[in-house]
């Protein structure tokens, strides 16, 4: 039934806890697995007013950052038998997944539902939006991270 994979990753523990499910669906159909993350997008602001060269240097190690990224976790799922490869882009990190998927004709996108925490809640995350618009299925696997409430004196003394 699925026979490519495409996974988005954006380099937190939340984001790969929907890597087992990938890896059981992958053996179970002998499927390809893609990981893609996507950057680059927002370094500008990020670095505010920046001599020439900054940018494009912050973008660069982003990037190298990434793609050493990709390739661990690409060589722990082929440790486990899986066929996984990688890919980086720049660019909206929803566009970029879905164009992706649409482009390679991917049969499924699986991703976690918070890979970068709870702002996503307020802001509409990546996982909303590839849900919304995407022209292949996708399994969305809901992670949150527990936090437990502050104690009133962890929080007025900035524990």
């Amino acid at each position: 039934m699925f026979k490519k994979i495409l996974v988005p990753l954006d380099g937190s523990k939340l984001a790969e806890k929907v890597l087992p499910q990938v890896e059981k669906l992958a053996k179970m159909h002998k499927a390809k697995v893609t990981l893609i993350t996507v950057g680059g997008y927002g370094v500008s602001e990020a670095v505010g007013e920046a001599t020439p060269g900054v940018v494009e240097e912050a973008s660069a190690h982003a990037k190298q950052e990434a793609e050493a990224y990709l390739k661990r976790v690409s060589a722990a799922l082929k440790k486990k038998g899986v066929d996984a490869t990688w890919v980086y882009r720049e660019g909206l990190a929803a566009r970029k997944i879905i164009a992706y998927a649409e482009e390679k004709k991917m049969d499924l996108i699986a991703l976690a539902s918070h890979g970068r925490g709870e702002v996503a809640w307020v802001l509409g995350s990546v996982a909303e939006k590839v849900v919304s618009h995407a022209t292949v299925p996708v399994l969305l696997l809901r992670v949150m991270e527990f936090k437990p409430p502050l104690l009133k004196e962890e929080f007025f003394m900035g524990a």
